[in-house]
């Protein structure tokens, strides 16, 4: 059966060798992004995720069986924040009601390893207060300010709060009650537009692995290889595993926390 997919960070990376794969599988996908997709939305800004849900109600009859939320930027910027965790939650959230209009409704976003990195405490619960203003102040605090790893907090606190978030919502009535799937995908080091500079170098390629080491096929994964996690997790072959942060790594997630299940 052909089912209905929506994909926002469509026009390149993950987002992009996702929407290609379940179109090879014949299934429909509405991909959104910036530009080069079918819907054109900035989930930065309310007025983006306002298009977003009515560009894709409009183009989807009314109906969508899965959404997967891909968008994200790593810069150090307030516009990260409201990219990475409320454009995320907002695209999964203001499809809500279209997804439970599907027989087998899913819902995937993607958060990253670097949520296991040193995070910003007073930013993270501006993030899960819900409260945009507060957390882009937080941002603006922190500024260009580097974690222990090297990281950037307002990036890993993001990813955190995303992946936080779905643990907190999956088994509430409103998502599991409702028969929605919702999961988290967390990618280690993956050759997209924002990685492919960085792993030219043989310097570039030190950091990440010092960051995300993968000794199982190192050291960075194509595109397609989260893609098809997120195609299972999005399909209706998935019909228990929900709350889950999964994360698909090479390993990277083992070694920095060995005890941790």
């Amino acid at each position: 059966m052909t089912r209905t997919t929506v994909i926002t960070g469509a026009a390149s990376g993950i987002g992009k060798a996702t929407a290609a794969r379940l179109r090879a599988e014949g299934q429909r996908v509405i991909g959104v992004d910036l530009r080069g997709s079918d819907v054109a939305a900035d989930l930065s800004t309310d007025e983006g995720r306002a298009t977003l849900v009515e560009q894709v109600s409009a183009a989807s009859g009314g109906h969508v069986d899965a959404v997967i939320a891909v968008a994200g930027l790593v810069a150090p910027s307030p516009v990260t924040l409201s990219v990475n965790y409320f454009g995320a939650t907002a695209a999964v959230e203001g499809l809500h009601h279209l997804l439970a209009r599907s027989a087998a409704p899913r819902a995937v976003v993607v958060s990253s390893i670097a949520a296991i990195q040193e995070t910003d405490d007073a930013l993270f619960e501006r993030l899960m207060a819900g409260d945009e203003p507060g957390a882009r102040r937080e941002a603006e605090r922190i500024g260009t300010t580097l974690n222990a790893s090297g990281g950037s907090p307002i990036y890993t606190t993001s990813k955190y709060a995303l992946a936080r978030w779905v643990r907190a919502q999956a088994p509430t009535a409103h998502w599991a009650g409702a028969g929605i799937a919702l999961n988290a995908v967390a990618p280690g080091v993956t050759a997209t537009p924002m990685t492919v500079p960085v792993l030219a170098t043989a310097e570039g390629r030190a950091t990440l692995d010092a960051g995300a080491p993968s000794p199982l096929n190192g050291p960075a994964a194509p595109p397609e290889a989260p893609a098809a996690l997120l195609a299972w997790l999005a399909s209706a072959e998935n019909t228990h595993v929900t709350g889950q942060v999964i994360f698909i790594d090479g390993g990277a997630e083992s070694i920095h926390r060995p005890d941790s299940i």
